[in-house]
């Protein structure tokens, strides 16, 4: 099979001429496997695709054009109603931000005691640290006030998670430079339950250059260093 190691893009899929070679051609959303509701996607065009076969699909078919160039993942599940991001809301969005941070590597460290994989050694290391600190504050619904107390007390449980975060999501390439496409992991997945994540990674790009970074990421996070 010519296909068999042949590479294609996102929204491409790999087919075979006649002379038997291949080349990447744009897939068919309706061709696309079905999906279940919670596997549907929401668009940039504020339109629900069953998932993001259908979507990149669709953004492969309108190549070139004006609508090809806008449309992208918006977020995970169907399109609904998401409410405008208030100043209040989005300068209180880093404290509950690197405090759900902190606490993903601390669930990360809690399973890699039994099963290691998901840090690596040095990784662990540095959440040991934070996870054996008596004065961590517990995951939980905390109190505004609360979480910001707790960053000014205990600062230095905050800035790890934060580095850790930016150097996941800058993968292709590590350039210490975040794009919209290395963001839209991140993003993606959270847009439904924090629906000020948006501005804030536009606010986060001071220059406003469309990249992100790590001075202006830490900068976000109230991270001096």
């Amino acid at each position: 099979d010519p296909c068999q190691n042949f590479h294609c893009k996102r929204g491409k899929v790999c087919h075979a001429d006649k002379q038997g070679k291949p080349h990447c051609i744009c897939q068919d959303p309706a061709a696309c496997p079905p999906t279940k509701d919670y596997e549907h996607v929401c668009g940039t065009d504020n339109k629900t695709y069953d998932g993001t076969c259908q979507l990149f699909g669709t953004k492969c078919q309108l190549e070139g054009t004006k609508l090809g160039r806008q449309l992208h993942l918006d977020y995970m599940g169907s399109c609904k109603y998401i409410p405008p991001c208030t100043d209040y809301e989005v300068d209180q969005f880093p404290l509950r931000m690197r405090d759900w941070l902190k606490n993903i590597l601390i669930q990360y460290y809690e399973r890699d005691l039994n099963t290691s994989g998901i840090l690596t050694e040095k990784q662990r290391n540095k959440v040991k640290k934070i996870y054996q600190n008596d004065k961590r504050l517990v995951a939980g619904d905390h109190p505004v006030e609360l979480l910001l107390h707790d960053f000014e007390k205990n600062y230095h449980m905050y800035v790890y998670p934060v580095h850790w975060q930016f150097h996941q999501l800058d993968q292709h390439p590590v350039d210490r430079l975040l794009t919209h496409s290395e963001l839209a992991p991140l993003r993606a997945s959270l847009v439904p339950m924090e629906h000020c994540i948006t501005r804030f990674f536009q606010e986060c790009d001071g220059d406003r250059d469309k990249l992100i970074a790590l001075k202006e990421w830490c900068h976000c996070f109230g991270i001096k260093e």
